[in-house]
């Protein structure tokens, strides 16, 4: 609201109080000495739309205005006291109901009116307590008689005219133009009927019901309207003598004051009803459209959950809630499945299978009560046309808000397809591991045979061997050249096939895990060293170029001394085999921090880069050792790896066809 409008409405209601402030006292019965239904709370809205600090500026000049009323018909002191008093009231209301913020008082939950009328009631006692001061030290009539009328005429006047100042929830009538025609016709007609006799006072109370029909259907404001001409009519009236509340002195023998207290009563009743009716009225619409919203989102929510089938049931069993996703997932159309039993979701293998496997009677309620809270299950479900499929489900019961069970409901999903994608991926495993099994056994059998062989053919090899050195020393008898030549190559074939059965001897104690335990310290430069003394007379039939580089002092690590001899002796050898004439091997050994290195590089044949993958692989032999027609078992580095590995190292190559090769040896110190 603007300063100006502001403004505006304030000179308004101080006019409207100096108007009906003159009436009120004016219309006082003769010989009474209260001041009738004065405006009070035309002042407390005054406070109200009067910001803060300013509003309590305003005080002094309510207290004026009070006392200017009162004054063109009661004596000065008293005017003065009375003034003073309505001005206290209208602080005291105003500071409680508006809890001193700058803003109109709030009529929106119970607990605001029950604020709103402490207000206002400590408002009237203290216009109460003035006035029987007022009277005390003026003589203005008895104290206790003006305290209670002046205090009851002021309640009356907060009560049912300060809550048009006040903020109420803003909702739509229920009732429509008619039937609110029809309430205020009959408001109209009842007030009149009630108020005009005067030997019925208990006909006062029929309109008590026509107040309460506006305030559980119509609008707040529109309700304090109905109630404020109700008690408008009635002041008018009673004025002029007539109805339940005029004369009461003539009629029942008492103070003639009682007639404002009496109509105050009446007025604070009908203010009182049509406030409590339409604040709890308001309070259950509000809670109603949230209730509602709070339907419609969860509604929304769970018609939007396509995969997963929600399903609502009532204490006995009957389907009240079916998603599209059970629609989807079971085949049932949700107005067909609304008002089912849920037991048409389950066949009786299904329950009997999950009887059986929680141990439970074989019926549909045990097995249903046991799952209720148990968390996700697997559960039999049968669908529309007839097919079972199994859903992982939880189901659980709905509670209201004193905790007592209202329903259950029950989320699942489909899991059928992803069962039987286990099952198959379970059987796949089981079958590839059987597999497994086999080509392990295969390979037991295979190297038990190729050792067995191999200890079988080395003792006639090494016979073969010994008979041929014989033949070639001469011992038994001068040969001839061709058969000199013929000796010559039996021996060295034979070699090569001693050779080769003495490779299948290491690789079958390699990879049956047959050496020995690696505590012994060697000294590699004595393995190099060996190794290579091994070589020197096929380095001395070779023109190639051997280097050695060596370092001064040991190289020590812990492991088996002839197997490390073996890895030296196999990268040596095959560097030498696949180095042509006029190329060159060095063989280097470095200790690090916490490694020994050792490598072998050549400028042999090399490999190709799509062959080194396979290069330490049993028995495979490159293409250019193939082209080149260069004899091998394919055997040496996968032997020389096994063991590096068996020792904690690893063997790593570099190879470039047509240039050469590098192999490389880590072990650690």
């Amino acid at each position: 609201m603007s300063t100006r409008l502001r403004a505006a409405v304030v000179a308004a209601l101080l006019a409207l109080m100096v108007g009906f402030g003159i009436m009120a006292v004016t219309a006082t019965p003769e010989g009474g000495r209260g001041i009738g239904i004065w405006p009070v709370a035309l002042a407390t809205a005054t406070l109200m739309l009067t910001r803060r600090p300013r509003a309590l500026w305003w005080l002094p000049a309510l207290a004026a205005v009070g006392v200017g009323t009162l004054w063109a018909s009661r004596p000065f002191d008293v005017a003065l006291g009375l003034g003073l008093g309505l001005s206290a009231e209208a602080g005291v209301t105003w500071w409680i109901a508006s809890q001193g913020r700058r803003e109109r008082a709030a009529l929106l939950t119970i607990v605001d009116l029950s604020r709103f009328l402490l207000a206002c009631t400590a408002g009237a006692l203290t216009m109460a307590v003035v006035s029987a001061i007022t009277s005390a030290v003026t003589g203005w009539g008895t104290p206790w008689l003006l305290a209670l009328t002046t205090g009851t005429s002021s309640l009356a006047a907060q009560v049912a005219l300060l809550p048009f100042f006040c903020r109420f929830r803003i909702q739509p009538p229920i009732a429509g133009p008619v039937e609110r025609a029809a309430q205020w016709t009959v408001l109209l007609a009842v007030t009149v009927a009630v108020m005009v006799p005067t030997e019925f006072p208990s006909l006062a109370l029929l309109i008590v019901p026509v107040l309460a029909w506006g305030a559980l259907r119509n609008g707040s404001y529109e309700a304090m309207a109905q109630m404020a001409v109700a008690v408008g009519l009635a002041m008018p009236i009673t004025t002029a003598g007539h109805g339940p509340f005029a004369r009461p002195d003539e009629r029942f023998g008492v103070p003639v004051d009682m007639q404002g207290i009496l109509l105050a009563t009446f007025a604070v009743v009908c203010a009182l009803v049509v406030l409590t009716l339409r604040i709890t009225v308001g309070e259950a619409q509000a809670q109603a459209r949230q209730v509602a919203a709070e339907r419609d989102r969860l509604r929304n929510v769970v018609d939007g959950i396509t995969s997963t089938a929600i399903i609502g049931a009532d204490v006995d069993g009957t389907i009240t809630l079916f998603n599209p996703g059970a629609e989807r997932l079971l085949g049932y159309d949700a107005t067909a499945a609304l008002g089912q039993s849920t037991r048409m979701l389950h066949s009786e293998a299904s329950v009997s299978a999950k009887a059986a496997e929680l141990d439970l009677p074989d019926d549909y309620s045990s097995v249903a009560a046991h799952l209720m809270g148990l968390g996700p299950t697997q559960m039999g479900f049968r669908r529309h046309d007839g097919e079972e499929r199994q859903h992982q489900m939880s189901l659980n019961r709905v509670r209201d808000d004193r905790g007592e069970a209202i329903g259950y409901v029950s989320t699942s999903e489909d899991v059928t397809d992803r069962l039987r994608a286990e099952a198959a991926l379970v059987e796949a495993l089981e079958t590839e591991r059987k597999a497994v099994e086999q080509l392990r056994e295969v390979d037991r059998v295979k190297d038990a045979f190729v050792s067995s062989v191999s200890h079988e053919l080395r003792t006639p090899i090494t016979s073969i061997l010994g008979y041929t050195e014989l033949l070639e020393e001469g011992a038994l008898g001068p040969l001839t050249q061709a058969q000199s030549d013929a000796v010559d190559r039996i021996s060295r074939n034979s070699s090569r096939l001693l050779s080769l059965i003495s490779e299948l001897l290491t690789l079958g104690k390699v990879h049956a895990a047959e050496l020995p335990a690696q505590h012994q310290l060697v000294d590699l430069n004595h393995v190099v060293a060996a190794a290579l003394a091994v070589l020197s007379p096929t380095v001395a039939r070779r023109d190639v170029e051997l280097t050695v580089d060596l370092p001064a002092g040991p190289v020590t690590v812990r492991g088996d001394r002839d197997m490390l001899e073996r890895v030296v002796l196999n990268l040596s050898d095959n560097a030498l085999k696949f180095t042509p004439d006029g190329g060159s091997v060095r063989v280097s050994l470095t200790a690090e921090a916490d490694r020994a290195l050792l490598e072998v590089a050549d400028t042999g044949i090399g490999v190709p880069a799509h062959e080194q993958e396979r290069l330490f692989d049993r028995f495979f032999r490159s293409s250019l050792a193939q082209h080149h027609a260069i004899p091998g078992s394919g055997l040496g580095l996968s032997i020389a790896k096994k063991i590096v590995e068996q020792h904690g190292g690893a063997l790593e190559v570099e190879s470039e066809a047509g240039t050469g090769s590098t192999f490389r040896v880590c072990l650690p110190l």
